[in-house]
């Protein structure tokens, strides 16, 4: 059994299969994943687990070079992206932060490697990490 690290199977597969630019997106309660989309769904109740704890445990996995966030965020939920930004920040302080609108942070989405459903319950408790290189 694995000690330490991400737990999940299929998220510690997610992240092992990404390379440089890859992305990975780990959404709210609310967030519409497309049909075929590779998923883990983690909600067991109304926020839980969290966006936050969620992305902490990823990050030590995961080398990431750029989040993607909405900007509505920035009106409708500073507090998360605020926490986001400084979480993401701990761990390497060269991430990029990109904020586009909501509708492009979806059509991006579609993009991803994979999604993690949280139980966030918070407007746009949405991110997408794009997975850099550790050389």
């Amino acid at each position: 059994m694995k000690r330490v690290g991400i737990l999940n199977s299929t998220i510690s597969e997610m992240v092992a299969n990404m390379g440089h630019t890859d992305m990975l997106a780990i959404v709210d309660m609310g967030f519409p994943i497309p049909d075929g989309a590779k998923k883990v769904d983690l909600v067991v109740d109304k926020g839980k687990p969290g966006l936050l704890e969620v992305v902490e445990v990823i990050l030590k996995e995961l080398e990431v070079e750029k989040i993607i966030l909405a900007e509505e965020m920035n009106e409708k939920n500073p507090e998360t992206r605020d926490l986001l930004i400084n979480l993401v920040g701990k761990n390497n302080s060269n991430v990029k932060i990109e904020f586009v609108p909501h509708e492009e942070f979806k059509k991006i989405s579609r993009t991803s490697k994979g999604f993690v459903r949280t139980g966030a319950d918070r407007p746009y408790s949405n991110v997408i990490l794009v997975s850099g290189v550790i050389f």
